[in-house]
């Protein structure tokens, strides 16, 4: 008895004493004006994978396998500044720190507003990014490119945001007809998409495998938003000049039930440039119930219609007659601009999504989508009449220049003249002539009419979790999509005609075959009429390895992608089976590869390795040569196969955080496809009736096929937080982005049958799109009174105009009769092919902002002033093909002035933003 008291004793004083010796770091956090507490605050130790979450009373306790020494102790919540916090970790002793405080971000509207949809829009200059997908990320690099460098249209790695998945609830939002997300589609609500998970790179993904750009998943789950509302109202002179929204969210309520809601309006006339009119409303609705503690379903509905004036690329000639502001799109009626050009786009979406928390470690999610609506984009016809185009090369100085009689000195001060005063669509001169043509029974010689695109999608998909145990996390999801998209021509106007002939007037050639010579009016079909049926079934499997010295994962996946064109009209030029009903059905298989590892050296120096390889489709745009006029598909068609890899060494102080980055990315077998009008095409082959074609002139499809494409580069990111209140911060970005090799190149045309393949020397040039360098050093300073002001300069350079692949083909140095050019000179045609470099520029942007409260509601007012010194600089530009032989290119450069040199887009002068909103 005595003995088993003994041990009984004995166990229970070291029970004590084991207790007593635990190691543990606790605390609790709040709010820096309120001073109360904050629940779910993500707590994490630096350098490990030991996180937890704040209660309702702002408290956290950590217990288990804590490092010991000195550590860095990160708290952040969205919507708040985050803290780092030094703190040692004794063995056996208890680190408490009471009362960490988090201030609310009153530059948090920045990474929503300072991008604009015509940025993120790929018409507007040809040019596109991913910034758009970076901006909730912390991490300083990435802010940068995406809020400092967005305006010169730079791209992360020189890759376009095919390259990343966009997904709202799980369900990805990426076009199947190019690949790219239709950032409108969501435009305008800004306060319901702040909930964003991000990966960035390879990183793994809970939702998808990815690109290589990265993943954003924005949640949109009505028991996620903080009980409570906003009121914003914004004035700017970037794309709008005026945006309202309004959001509130009730938070869970009694029986289960919580919904948000939300609705915006953003208008102007015009923005920076003439006549870009803008025109947008934003509807939001969210509606979940919590059936019990393991299911909930969520209803998502949103609604974004837009209406956005388009600006045009101009030669060098015309800026210099006008300005950076000039837009040749729009022309006065009525007191009026009117712009021909006018991008419309109605896609609302509904996604109904099922949480099944199937235990503490494990959930099911499980979405279905549905998306319809049309994408139009208007243009003017003029089959009847003249060009309309005010910039059109005939009536510019250069024309009269280049008379082959000798400089027209006195035809170019007329047209210099004629230009500068007026230099906009006539629209009175096209309305008398379709007035002048119904009078005596013809039909318009001008009309407005719509390219649309009305799409219509399902998507179903169901993505598992499971956390196996501390170290081992699963992660798989199966997709599946369906398209139907209908694609065809509209006459929106008649613009004060009696009706338009369905018959193309450079060739004579009919649209719609069996209904020959149709006299169409507004509502009806025009120039083509076809539907594209895709399905796409995709899978992906994943599993996450975390331990205290390195964490690696493993991914794979695979996706089976099928089109197949059916042509409502048959085409004169391709009759029967080559344009109308079904064409061939095409089926591709990717599958897909990653892995990566992250070693911890020490809790400040970690090493981050991820690689990865992935075949997929191409997409729609870049899988028939013409879609608008028969079955044709790219020669040789077959998937992209992209390999890619990157390496980082991070560093993390609580002063000082950096990461630097090197990364290689190969493309191969991608296609680009073109449309333009060429003058100087030689040897082409035969026409489509069998006879020889000996016009030199032409309407082509530019088809290059098997194009390799070389990324390789380095970032780095650094940020020092040299007081309490002052931040320093740094980025950089070089790479050199090239081709890497001479693919094929063919060109199809209503006017011939196509020409044979020949090789496009394109390897090394340089892919345009942005600079290809990038720096930016600035400084930001936080007034504990809650106020803030920022400064950032960037340095932008080695940015290059699109080459045109057709300049570097044989087709260049051959006469027509398929000899050489008598008189070509190899090194006169080695300057005329040397691709422009676009100089480099500086640019100085501002930030600001307060925050105050007022009871228990909050003020905040944000400011930014984007290039203060008013830079004028290009952001990009392309070659114009239409000289596609070296004697028409030689005599256009020897000319006084270029008729048909590159044409480029400038970035804007100096703009502001200034942003109030009031929360409650």
């Amino acid at each position: 008895m005595k003995k088993s008291l003994i041990v009984f004793l004995f166990g229970f004083f070291s029970t004590v004493a084991a207790i007593a010796q635990e190691t543990v770091v606790k605390g609790s956090v709040t709010e820096g004006t309120s001073l109360n507490p904050i629940r779910n605050v993500t707590v994490t130790i630096e350098g490990t994978d030991i996180t937890t979450l704040t209660d309702e009373n702002g408290m956290f306790e950590l217990r288990s396998n804590l490092p010991l020494g000195e550590q860095v102790l990160r708290i952040s919540k969205d919507e708040y500044v985050f803290k780092r916090y030094p703190i040692v970790i004794n063995q056996g002793q208890t680190v408490n720190i009471t009362d960490m405080i988090l201030e609310r971000d009153t530059a948090a509207d920045l990474f929503t507003i300072n991008l604009t949809d015509d940025e993120l829009d790929d018409e507007s200059g040809g040019l596109d990014n991913i910034s758009g997908l970076l901006q909730s990320s912390q991490d300083v690099f990435q802010r940068t490119a995406a809020f400092e460098w967005s305006s010169s249209f730079f791209r992360v790695r020189g890759l376009d945001s095919e390259n990343g998945s966009v997904l709202i609830n799980g369900i990805e939002m990426n076009k199947l007809y190019d690949g790219r997300p239709q950032w409108s589609d969501w435009g305008g609500l800004n306060d319901v998409l702040r909930n964003q998970e991000l990966t960035t790179g390879l990183a793994p993904s809970a939702y998808t495998f990815g690109g290589v750009l990265g993943t954003t998943n924005m949640n949109v789950r009505a028991s996620q938003y903080r009980e409570g509302g906003r009121v914003t109202y914004s004035s700017s002179n970037r794309s709008y000049t005026n945006r309202v929204m309004a959001s509130y969210a009730s938070g869970l309520l009694e029986g289960g039930w919580s919904y948000a809601i939300m609705g915006g309006r953003r208008w102007g006339k015009e923005g920076f440039q003439d006549g870009t009119l803008y025109d947008a409303n934003s509807f939001f609705v969210a509606v979940e119930k919590k059936i019990n503690d393991n299911h909930s379903i969520n209803f998502t509905s949103m609604y974004t219609p837009n209406r956005r004036g388009k600006s045009s690329p101009n030669t060098q000639e015309v800026y210099d007659l006008k300005d950076i502001k000039y837009n040749e799109y729009w022309g006065w009626l009525d007191g009026e601009k009117k712009n021909s050009r006018i991008k419309e786009i109605e896609e609302p979406i509904f996604m109904l999504n099922h949480y099944w928390d199937i235990n503490s470690k494990t959930t099911l999610n499980t979405n279905v989508g549905y998306q319809y609506g049309k994408i139009g984009n208007s243009r003017l016809d003029y089959s009847g009449g003249a060009n309309p185009s005010p910039a059109y090369y005939q009536d510019l100085p250069s024309y009269f220049l280049a008379d082959s009689d000798g400089p027209d000195y006195a035809g170019a001060f007329l047209a210099q003249q004629n230009f500068q005063n007026n230099g906009q669509i006539n629209w009175e001169r096209i309305l008398d002539a379709n007035l002048t043509n119904a009078s005596v029974g013809d039909t318009n010689a001008y009309a407005l009419y719509e390219d649309r695109t009305d799409d219509e999608q399902f998507t179903v998909n169901s993505i598992f979790n499971t956390e196996i145990n501390d170290n081992i996390i699963f992660n798989a999801a199966v997709n599946y999509k369906n398209l139907k998209s209908k694609n065809f021509g509209e006459i929106i106007d008649l613009l004060g005609g009696s009706g338009v002939l369905n018959v193309d007037s450079f060739d004579n050639y009919q649209f719609d075959n069996r209904n020959p010579s149709r006299i169409l009016g507004e509502g009806d079909k025009f120039r083509y009429n076809y539907n594209i049926y895709a399905d796409v079934i995709s899978g992906y499997a994943q599993a996450q390895f975390k331990y205290s010295k390195v964490d690696f994962y493993l991914s794979g996946g695979i996706t089976s992608t099928s089109y197949q064109r059916d042509g409502l009209w048959e085409h004169s030029n391709f009759l029967g089976d080559l344009s109308y009903g079904k064409g061939e059905k095409l089926n591709f298989t990717g599958i897909a590869a990653k892995a990566g590892f992250t070693y911890k050296i020490t809790g400040k120096h970690l090493i981050d390795v991820n690689g990865g390889y992935i075949t997929k489709a191409p997409t729609i745009r870049n899988t028939y040569s013409n879609s608008r006029d028969n079955h044709n598909i790219v020669d040789n068609i077959t998937e992209e196969k992209i390999t890619s890899v990157d390496a980082s060494y991070i560093f993390r102080s609580p002063i000082v955080k950096a990461k630097l980055t090197g990364y290689y990315t190969k493309i191969e077998d991608a296609n680009e496809i073109g449309f333009y009008y060429a003058d100087g095409i030689f040897a082409l082959g035969v026409s489509n009736d069998g006879q020889e074609f000996n016009d030199s002139s032409a309407f082509v499809q530019e088809v290059l096929q098997g194009v390799d494409k070389r990324h390789i580069g380095a970032e780095l990111g650094i940020e020092t937080q040299v007081t309490p209140t002052i931040k320093l911060k740094g980025a950089a970005s070089v790479g050199q982005y090239t081709y890497d090799n001479n693919p094929n190149l063919y060109l199809t045309s209503s006017s011939f049958n196509r020409t044979p393949t020949t090789k496009a020397n394109l390897k090394d040039y340089k892919i345009a799109g942005g600079p290809q360098e990038a720096y930016s050093v600035g400084f930001e300073y936080r007034d504990p009174d809650y106020w803030w002001f920022g400064a950032t300069v960037n340095y932008l350079a080695k940015a290059y105009i699109d080459v045109s692949p057709l300049l570097r083909t044989q087709n260049f140095y051959l006469a027509n009769d398929g000899l050489p050019i008598n008189n070509y000179d190899e090194n006169i045609a080695r300057e005329l092919l040397k691709q422009e470099e676009i100089d480099p520029y500086f640019t100085v942007n501002l930030t600001g902002g307060k925050s105050w409260k007022v009871g228990d509601y909050y003020i905040g007012v944000f400011a930014s002033v984007n290039n203060l010194l008013d830079e004028v600089y290009k952001t990009g530009g392309f070659e114009q093909g239409r000289n596609a032989n070296y004697n028409e290119l030689l005599a256009d450069n020897q000319a006084p002035k270029r008729q048909f040199g590159p044409k480029y887009w400038y970035g804007r002068g100096a703009t502001y933003f200034v942003n109030v909103n009031f929360r409650f």
